[in-house]
């Protein structure tokens, strides 16, 4: 869009987040989750609803910490929301209460603020920045419902209920592939319990072997050099996530694609584990069999959809 950078503030999202989750969960009378894992989705509501502002105006550390730690948070906000769904009827000042909770955490959100010599509102500040949150969509593969509709993602993180468009599994990768050669980098949910899954060594992968017979001590080996990697179909993502081997264990950032020295295909993976935690400064590398197997959903702008599956979308 030709716009300065700007550096946005998470822990705003987070605590909008938190407020319209306990909404949910007491309204669902506790029937739904309430964890600290949330959706992509959820920061394209808040923004919606609520707006953003600059990390440089809210940092979500208001006690003097250096990094975030919410498992007090976590807990006590917990406790407070069950505590309210076992009432016979919930006295409204709850919400207060919550609030407050998650002021005393992370600090209370500004209502107006200045940034580069302007005044701002999150609303305003979220209008100045020129994004549509509407052009945003969340993209899944499962043959559990009819392709080219949406449905509502079986999840626990989907504590919204939102929804994604279905798709084949090939056709997904399509869309991937044509967002990133276009210029649009994409958010990708996925299950990282694989043992082909190795953030220490950057890449992620599903080589064509029986893990079984492969010893402790080589598994590295197998993992980093480049090997044929296992055909994936619709079936074997299906079976997966119907028997909970593929799970919605974490959001990740695909920013680009690279082939190795045999032409395998991967996708350019930042994560958010660190710059230390590997020799790719936090990035690593998923081979297309990875995504295929393991993607439970994707987010991204609706123009980096290809144009002949847009269309079977309604888009």
């Amino acid at each position: 869009m030709k716009k300065p950078k700007v550096n946005l503030s998470e822990m705003f999202i987070v605590h909008a987040a938190y407020n319209m989750k306990a909404d949910r969960y007491v309204r669902m009378h506790g029937s739904g989750s309430f964890s600290p894992g949330g959706a992509f989705h959820d920061v394209i509501q808040v923004a919606k609803d609520s707006g953003l502002v600059p990390q440089s105006v809210y940092s979500g550390l208001p006690n003097g910490e250096k990094e975030i730690n919410h498992a007090d948070l976590d807990a006590v906000t917990k406790a407070l929301v069950d505590v309210v769904i076992k009432s016979p009827k919930p006295n409204p000042g709850w919400k207060k209460a919550f609030n407050s909770t998650l002021d005393a955490y992370l600090g209370p959100t500004p209502k107006i603020f200045t940034y580069e010599g302007k005044q701002y509102t999150p609303k305003t500040f979220a209008d100045m920045l020129g994004l549509n949150m509407s052009n945003y969509i969340e993209i899944s593969s499962f043959s559990h419902h009819p392709f080219y509709t949406k449905f509502m993602l079986e999840v626990p993180d989907n504590w919204a209920g939102d929804m994604v468009y279905n798709v084949p599994v090939d056709e997904m990768i399509e869309i991937m592939d044509n967002a990133i050669m276009n210029g649009y980098s994409i958010a990708w949910g996925s299950d990282v319990s694989e043992k082909g899954f190795s953030f220490k060594n950057g890449v992620a992968v599903v080589p064509d072997v029986d893990w079984s017979e492969i010893k402790k001590d080589k598994m590295d080996s197998v993992i980093i050099n480049p090997t044929k990697q296992k055909v994936i179909t619709q079936q074997m993502r299906q079976e997966a996530f119907d028997n909970f081997e593929t799970q919605d264990d974490h959001g990740m950032h695909i920013t680009g694609m690279v082939k190795d020295q045999n032409g395998t295909k991967y996708y350019i993976v930042k994560n958010s584990w660190g710059v230390k935690n590997n020799d790719c400064d936090g990035y690593f590398y998923a081979s297309e069999a990875f995504v295929k197997y393991k993607t439970t959903s994707i987010m991204l702008h609706k123009d980096g959809v290809k144009k002949e599956i847009g269309k079977k979308l309604g888009l």
